[in-house]
């Protein structure tokens, strides 16, 4: 079978969805990102992408801080929400109970099972997005969704977008261990 080419605009790999908390305007705020990532083990890094016409970027480049919280699967409604509206319009941040962490000013979710606080480190200019990098400065849960100390992603039960089909799923079934189901291919001598 070969391959055919498909447009680039189609993006398969499901994306891990999140809501992004920022004080705007001296107010929290919270947007919909699906697109982040880590970028940096030590110091802890994560980026996240941002359309330059987000009300939220100003916000976070004012305050120097920025939250990612992440959603379970039954608060969909919540997250698409957070996406389809602005900011600029609707105080989203009524519809949660915010707190704040070690910065005091990345409003966080507390009905999220996991909150990541961060301290803007740099951005970086795209010609649509910017590129906002964190260094991690905490992370937050409830007890109920960790396991030995760490979360537990069953427990949290996390959205993920998939952009072909326009849908929000949850996470599959464990299949293997990373870093050991291959270690059986790797070949001695």
């Amino acid at each position: 079978m070969n391959k055919i080419e498909i447009t680039t605009e189609t993006i398969l790999y499901p994306m891990p969805c999140s809501i992004v908390g920022a004080t705007v305007n001296k107010k929290p705020n919270y947007l919909a990102v699906a697109w982040f990532t880590m970028v940096n083990p030590k110091p802890p890094c994560i980026g996240i992408s941002l359309g330059k016409i987000h009300y939220t970027n100003s916000g976070i480049k004012e305050s120097g801080s920025f939250s990612i919280n992440i959603p379970s699967g039954d608060m969909v409604g919540m997250t698409d929400y957070c996406g389809i509206v602005s900011g600029k319009k609707y105080d989203k941040a009524k519809s949660f109970e915010t707190f704040y962490g070690k910065t005091g000013n990345a409003p966080m979710i507390q009905e999220c099972p996991y909150n990541i606080e961060c301290r803007l480190i740099d951005v970086v200019d795209f010609p649509a997005n910017e590129f906002f990098i964190g260094e991690i400065m905490a992370a937050y849960s409830d007890e109920r969704y960790l396991t030995d100390g760490a979360p537990d992603i069953k427990k949290i039960d996390p959205l993920v977008l998939s952009m072909p089909e326009r849908s929000y799923l949850t996470l599959g079934e464990h299949i293997a261990e990373a870093w050991d189901v291959g270690k059986k291919l790797i070949r001695k001598g």
